[in-house]
């Protein structure tokens, strides 16, 4: 009797250790079939959010912040506005220029002369009483240019006129009718413009649109794109139509003919 209960509670044991068995099997399968689901959801969201950021139209194709377009120096923390008091500063003299010689009609050659005079006089006047009250004279600085800076400043110029001139020239060529079209409707419109106003009122109109522009497009880059990405894909059907309908009916010249292998 005693060995049939023995035998019979071995049986429930094992039956037991094969029940639990059973379901830490089916918790572990279950727990991993969690993480490769979490996993496989976790990849999917960052292939999407990748997929995403790819598809982004920028303007002109950038794919640099602004500021390293600027070069990522100081000029481009003055336009950007890192640093607003220097950055007001530089537009606050520009104004100042621009009041001095558009407003007031003043000319360079009598601002300096009136700044020389007035310079001059303070300083002689100065040195002069400082001798009746016993005080030392002002102490006025030698001032000498660098060699190096104006040598480098010539140097950037000079790239930068021989890369507009090979441009202009590779314009001319005639190999390219888009670029040429786009050349001359810009001078055209710098004509226009010029009309209006003169060099100084121009160069001003830019200087503050270079402080303005970038970093209003900085703050505001993804709705910008979004409609300069409209505008450009109907620019793009317009020129397709005007392509169509004028530039291909303009008669050009006889094909060279091809070697013969």
């Amino acid at each position: 009797m005693s060995q049939h209960v023995d035998h019979s509670e071995s049986l429930m044991e094992k039956i037991a250790e094969k029940i639990h068995g059973h379901d830490q099997k089916s918790t572990d399968s279950s727990s991993s079939d969690e993480d490769t689901d979490k996993k496989s959801t976790e990849k999917k969201s960052t292939d999407s959010s990748a997929s995403v950021n790819a598809k982004i139209w920028r303007l002109f194709g950038r794919e640099k912040p602004v500021h390293s377009l600027f070069g990522g120096g100081k000029p481009a923390d003055v336009f950007l506005w890192r640093n607003k008091k220097i950055s007001a500063g530089v537009l606050g003299v520009a104004t100042a220029i621009w009041v001095l010689f558009e407003l007031m009609e003043y000319h360079l050659l009598t601002l300096v002369c009136h700044f020389s005079i007035f310079a001059l006089a303070v300083i002689f006047l100065w040195s002069s009483a400082s001798t009746f009250i016993n005080k030392s004279p002002p102490r006025i600085p030698e001032v000498k240019l660098a060699e190096e800076p104006i040598l480098q400043a010539a140097s950037a110029l000079r790239f930068e006129i021989n890369y507009a001139l090979a441009a202009l020239r590779d314009v001319a060529s005639g190999r390219d009718l888009k670029k040429f079209l786009v050349i001359i409707a810009g001078l055209w419109i710098l004509s226009v413009l010029g009309s209006y106003c003169n060099f100084l009122t121009l160069f001003y109109i830019v200087f503050v649109l270079l402080h303005t522009v970038p970093v209003l497009y900085e703050k505001y880059d993804d709705k910008i794109d979004a409609y300069a990405e409209k505008a450009m894909i109907e620019i793009k059907k317009q020129y397709a139509v005007f392509d169509a309908k004028v530039l291909r009916q303009i008669p050009r010249g006889p094909l060279k003919d091809k070697k013969r292998a």
